[in-house]
Parts: structure tokens; C-alpha cells; sequence
């Protein structure tokens, strides 16, 4: 995470200066931070949650910071400040049954990683803020577009894991095909 990405972060503390002198003190330290202020976060279950963070940067699709909780098996996307209403128009849109999910705003908390976190800790940066996300209408367009997507994919997998069990069935259910002339 840059110093950019730290101070746009720790602005959205109710004591920024505190914030950024724990992270000073010890850059793997998670924070409590409200929603709402400068930023609204989506969580996702795990599986999901990273099959959509691949998804969108495969796609090159326009997303801000991503975080991970693995304890609870999270994953978190930081969208502008009242974005929920686009969010759920576009999720609508996309399906009749959507997934799962929370959306966290104003009256709410999400923990952070700190800018440094080790790769056994319990929160995670998928994607660190490097700077104060620009506001863009078309993240909560792609955010909802790949999480259906996303949700649709996990679930064909899931089918074909049940129909083939194992590599030989897969091969058991093939077609016969004739021998090739020696």
C-alpha cells in the first residue's frame, strides 16, 4: 500500500492521526474503520468473493480495494460511498435469485488490513488503495455483472462435480470411438 493509500484509508477513522500512528507503530495491525463515510464495502463468501475478484481482473473491469478475512471467510469490495442503490439495480438486472451478500454503509464497521500485512494473517489486501479511488459509476455495474457470473460458474462446477465424481467417470460417460485402422 502507498502513503497515498494510507492517508485516503485512515481518513475514513474516526481519529485518522491515531490510525496512521498504529500503523506506524506496526504496519500488520488490522483497524476498525466505518462505511458509509468515504467508502461502502460488499462481502461475499469466500469461494465466490475470490472467483469475482478473478473474474474482474481478468476482464480488466473497473473495481477499487479488495479484502480478504479468512478466519470468517470473506471477501470484502470497497465501492463509493453510497452506491448501494446502483449496486442493487444492476444486480437485479443480472438475476431474479441474487447471491448472497452484505452491503455495509453508513451505521456500519468493516476491519482493514494494515498497509503490510504477512501472508498468515487474518486480513488481507487482494488489492491495497493506492491512492483515493476516483469516484466511477461502473464499479458497482462490474462488481454486480461478475459476482452473477461468477455465482453461475461455481455453480455449473459444482453440477459437473456431482455428475463426474472422479476422472474415470468422465471417462466411463464418453462415447465410444471407433478404432482407428492399425
Amino acid at each position: 500500500m502507498t502513503r497515498r493509500g494510507i492517508e485516503w484509508l485512515s481518513a475514513a477513522a474516526d481519529d485518522p492521526v491515531m490510525c496512521r500512528a498504529v500503523w506506524e507503530d506496526d504496519p500488520r495491525t488490522p483497524c476498525m474503520l466505518p462505511t458509509g463515510r468515504l467508502f461502502d464495502v460488499v462481502t461475499i463468501e469466500q469461494q465466490t468473493g475470490l472467483e469475482t475478484f478473478d473474474q474482474l481482473l481478468r476482464k480488466r473491469m473497473p473495481f477499487g480495494p479488495v479484502i480478504a478475512d479468512h478466519k470468517a471467510q470473506r471477501v470484502g469490495f470497497l465501492l463509493s460511498f453510497r452506491s448501494e442503490e446502483a449496486f442493487a439495480l444492476f444486480l437485479a438486472r443480472e438475476t431474479q435469485t441474487p447471491p448472497d451478500y452484505r452491503y455495509l454503509s453508513l451505521g456500519s464497521f468493516v476491519v482493514v488490513p494494515g498497509p503490510m500485512p504477512l501472508s498468515g494473517d487474518r486480513y488481507q489486501w487482494l488489492r491495497a488503495p493506492i491512492r483515493r479511488p476516483e469516484a466511477n459509476p461502473l464499479r458497482p455495474v462490474a462488481l454486480a455483472t461478475m459476482l452473477v457470473a461468477a455465482c453461475e460458474l461455481l455453480a455449473r462446477v459444482d453440477r459437473y462435480g456431482e455428475k463426474y465424481p472422479s476422472p474415470a467417470a468422465v471417462h466411463m460417460a464418453a462415447p465410444e470411438r471407433p478404432a482407428a485402422d492399425a
